[in-house]
């Protein structure tokens, strides 16, 4: 439940609340879309909020799972997952910011207001980029970790330990301001679903 859970906040609040407001390129666009769509806005931070709490759940339950492997591992994912939530946190800050910033921009067209906009969304998304770096170093451990005990199935633990490294290397690609290669952003894909697949495999398995 805690892996579906956070996967589905997670996408909601990005994909579906935020991002499609966007106009890459284009911050006045972007600005105006943000000011006359701010209730979406706000839903997304809140999703992401929530998804910060999700995460840390999720991270006390892979904790109490696999605690037993090797407990200081254990503990630094644990403290990785945290990290992670405050940076996602900190980045929401920044977009209710970009929000009010698109909202005076709005209301009186200054161009001052797009330049402080367009370093906002920056930012947010510089910040929210970071983000990923703490969760791919705290997944590979729990990932290992859960391939050690044996609690789930070996292919299920694998699939995780051998995607996630993939996403943690585009993340420093990008964030490191580097343009990433094909390959790792199509390997990275490969594991956007183990959330979902796991959080509703383990579900099943135990309500079986």
């Amino acid at each position: 439940m805690a892996f579906f859970l956070q996967a589905v906040t997670s996408l909601a609040s990005g994909a579906w609340l935020f991002n499609p407001f966007v106009d890459p390129g284009d911050i006045r666009n972007t600005m105006l879309n943000l000011a006359n769509h701010a209730a979406f806005v706000r839903a997304g931070i809140v999703g992401d909020i929530l998804t910060a709490l999700g995460i840390i759940f999720l991270a006390a339950t892979l904790f109490a799972a696999v605690g037993r492997q090797n407990k200081a591992m254990a503990l630094v994912a644990l403290g990785l997952y945290i990290f992670e939530a405050g940076i996602l946190v900190v980045s929401k800050f920044v977009v209710f910011v970009l929000l009010n910033i698109s909202q005076q921009y709005a209301a009186a067209g200054a161009p001052t207001w797009e330049a402080l906009g367009s370093l906002a969304l920056e930012t947010a998304d510089f910040i929210y980029r970071v983000h990923i770096i703490p969760f791919g170093l705290g997944a590979a451990i729990f990932y290992y970790l859960l391939y050690k005990s044996r609690i789930v199935p070996k292919w299920l633990s694998l699939w995780g330990l051998t995607t996630v490294p993939f996403v943690l290397i585009g993340a420093l690609w990008i964030t490191s301001g580097f343009y990433i290669p094909p390959v790792f952003l199509a390997l990275s894909v490969f594991y956007v679903p183990f959330e979902f697949v796991a959080g509703i495999y383990i579900f099943c398995q135990r309500r079986s």
